[in-house]
């Protein structure tokens, strides 16, 4: 296991070849000369030294400075690639970029590989500087709907809980002091009728002064503040473990447990959607039912189950009775894509605005602050000189301007839709007070290409098996601002002894006299089903082996989706373990060549990994295919198996699927890669290394 700092020789241009084997054939070397002339004028290497001027977007440029705080990934090396900790233990692991700790930039990737999953480059204009913004045509699907509704509780959804218990807690007078202060300022600015300055000019100072925040809401965790009361509570979770987390969940690195909170969160709104649909809890339901304990929940078993109901209550749901059917479920289905709009935007936007008010480097910190607050300024000036009853007239006047010049204000649009037709794009907040500032996947991006521009890939997050250890997180209760001691929080965040001893009871009544696990009749059925599911999903693999080797290239596809343990070996960041038409092989990342390329092979970058004849000589390798990065035009994640066959393999087995990626270049050519074991760091490498203005489809 290499350690850290340990450098890859990715130097070697993988050889061309213009022999078949098992059926694939390499780029020749014409080919390859041709594209790297015509391309190489316009290549983004990590290696340029053009000046800002030259960079496509803002983000590139950022990636390519000069910056005063620096971490491991931002040291300019040699040609080879550096590895930073790929596969290491995370204490093991150097700072990877300065002023951003390691775990906040581990949150930052794994909420990145969460959220994209298909990316196309684009010639566009980028009015906001930054590229990888949601494209207007973004594609529907439930994963994407699923993301954005976990982003919209991980941002949103957390930061007004946030605000909700820092009004509870001032509203409580639990902390006198603070919020006799704030009792005293509005007092004083209503006497003088200076309550919209004062607030504004509150908001202001928020804004440009960061340590003023902490002084006017001193931070507590989330989950210790009760939203009723504003005292200490008992977090949800029994300990705290986490201090950004509503529950207090404990968690083996930053983030994990709310992540995870709004992971159970969506699932949350679809068990209570189909309980709905298919009548959980009906109202004619017995009290006490023993036959009902003892089977399967409906709920689980959701195929028709809302026709089921209908049916059994002398419905008809056959679509030839119901002519609704139909026409609704097209009309939903046809609202969802605006409806996953609308959360990205909202999310986006209030990701813009918390990196606005605290920046991340590389970007700038003082320059969003400052936009923000001349926005507020006017405002201050104006609420100054005006008083409450021009307010009132002004509000009065703007209701009656709405509703009676509805002719004129139409009139008035489309003359700006003919003669500025992206007035509304102006209008925007990113194109406009928010302009320059990142969402969090365009800050993960600007950051992935910090490491590339230096040849340091930023290692993956983070992973384990174990569960988090049920402890709490270390606090200092006398840096709490709660009205509570040192002992009184202390025992908040610890877990209770009694509740531990009663969980501990209620686990050895599950266990039977003779040590094994009691099960209900229904946990029988379940377990007749899976295993028999488990049985048949591997006699399908089985047959796919088969109808491979026949020349079935979805039977190849299958091939490899289901690995072994002995199968999983450390990859990246050169080489990536991986299949192509079913064969086995590795999918190789260079950039010490002037054009970065990737390929694959039936052998490492170093000659091994590969069959017999592949390892005799390190440099002769069979090459399938060999892509510049720059030529690449379009990248996306695909899945091992089918959405419904992966539920169903995942339950039957408990196995992880190994999915794949797409690979399109300008001339429209497809290379589909699959089994990659680790498939979320080559996606982030192909679209950090060139210069592509991406989007997010």
């Amino acid at each position: 296991m290499p350690m850290p700092g340990y450098v890859f020789r990715d130097g070697q241009p993988i050889p061309d070849s213009e022999q078949q084997d098992g059926g694939y054939l390499a780029t020749s070397s014409t080919d390859m000369t041709r594209v790297s002339t015509s391309t190489s004028s316009a290549m983004s290497t990590p290696t340029s030294s053009a000046t800002d001027g030259d960079h496509p977007t803002d983000s590139h440029a950022l990636a390519n400075a000069d910056h005063d705080d620096k971490g491991a990934a931002q040291v300019n090396g040699d040609d080879s690639i550096k590895n930073l900790g790929w596969n290491e233990h995370p204490k093991d692991v150097p700072d990877l970029v300065g002023g951003l700790d390691n775990e906040e930039l581990w949150t930052l990737i794994r909420r990145f590989n969460k959220q994209m999953y298909h990316v196309k480059a684009t010639t566009a204009p980028l009015l906001g500087g930054l590229d990888l913004n949601i494209a207007d045509e973004d594609e529907f699907s439930p994963d994407k709907l699923r993301a954005n509704v976990e982003r919209l509780y991980m941002t949103v959804i957390i930061g007004l809980m946030g605000f909700g218990k820092h009004i509870a807690r001032l509203r409580s007078w639990r902390e006198p002091r603070r919020t006799g202060a704030f009792a005293a300022a509005y007092a004083v600015a209503w006497i003088l009728n200076l309550l919209l300055p004062t607030f504004l000019t509150t908001l202001i100072v928020l804004i440009v002064y960061p340590p003023s925040r902490p002084i006017l809401f001193p931070p507590a965790p989330l989950a210790l503040v009760d939203s009723s009361t504003g005292g200490v509570q008992s977090p949800k979770a029994g300990v705290l473990g986490s201090h950004d987390s509503a529950t207090g969940a404990p968690e083996k690195h930053k983030g994990e447990a709310v992540e995870q909170e709004a992971s159970n969160f969506v699932s949350g709104i679809g068990s209570i959607a189909l309980s709905s649909a298919t009548g959980k809890h009906e109202q004619g339901d017995p009290d006490s039912d023993p036959l009902n304990k003892s089977v399967p929940d409906p709920t689980r078993l959701a195929m028709a189950g809302a026709d089921a109901k209908s049916a059994s209550q002398g419905g008809t749901p056959n679509e030839h009775h119901d002519k609704t059917k139909q026409p609704m479920e097209d009309a939903m289905w046809g609202k969802m894509r605006p409806v996953m709009h609308v959360i990205g935007d909202i999310s986006d936007g209030w990701e813009r605005f918390a990196n606005a008010l605290s920046p991340t480097a590389p970007f700038p910190k003082e320059k969003p602050r400052l936009v923000l607050a001349g926005v507020l300024a006017p405002a201050v000036a104006v609420s100054l000189i005006t008083t409450s009853a021009v307010f009132i007239k002004m509000a009065q006047f703007g209701v009656g301007i709405g509703f009676f010049s509805d002719p004129l204000v139409w009139r008035g649009l489309d003359w700006l839709n003919r003669n500025y037709p992206e007035w509304q794009k102006l209008l925007e907040i990113r194109n406009s007070i928010l302009k320059g500032v990142p969402t969090n996947a365009q800050l993960t991006i600007t950051l992935l290409r910090i490491g590339e521009a230096n040849r340091a890939p930023l290692p993956p997050p983070p992973s384990s098996d174990q569960p988090p250890p049920n402890k709490p997180k270390s606090l200092n209760g006398d840096d709490v601002a709660l009205d509570a001691s040192h002992d009184e929080i202390q025992a908040a965040i610890h877990e209770d002894p009694a509740e531990k001893e009663a969980a501990e009871a209620a686990a050895a009544t599950a266990v039977g006299a003779e040590g094994k696990p009691k099960h209900r009749h229904g946990a029988h059925i379940l377990g007749f089903f899976k295993g028999t599911t488990a049985t048949g999903v591997e006699t399908k693999l089985g047959v796919d082996k088969v109808r491979a080797k026949i020349g079935s290239t979805h039977a190849k596809n299958h091939l490899g989706v289901l690995p072994n343990e002995d199968e999983m070996v450390p990859t990246g960041p050169v080489d990536f373990k991986g299949r192509y038409k079913g064969h086995k092989g590795w999918v190789n990342i260079s950039t010490a060549a002037r054009v970065p390329c990737v390929s694959w092979s039936k052998a490492a970058s170093d000659g091994t990994g590969g069959a017999v004849e592949d390892t005799i000589d390190r440099h002769e390798k069979h090459v399938a295919f060999k892509v510049p990065v720059q030529e690449i035009q379009e990248v996306k994640k695909v899945g091992g198996l089918g959405w419904k066959a992966k539920i169903v393999v995942g339950w039957a087995t408990g196995k992880t699927v190994a999915d794949g990626l797409e690979i399109v270049d300008k001339a429209g050519n497809t290379w589909k890669l699959t089994a990659i074991q680790d498939r979320d760091e080559l996606f982030n490498r192909l679209i950090a290394i060139g210069g592509q203005k991406w989007e997010s489809w």
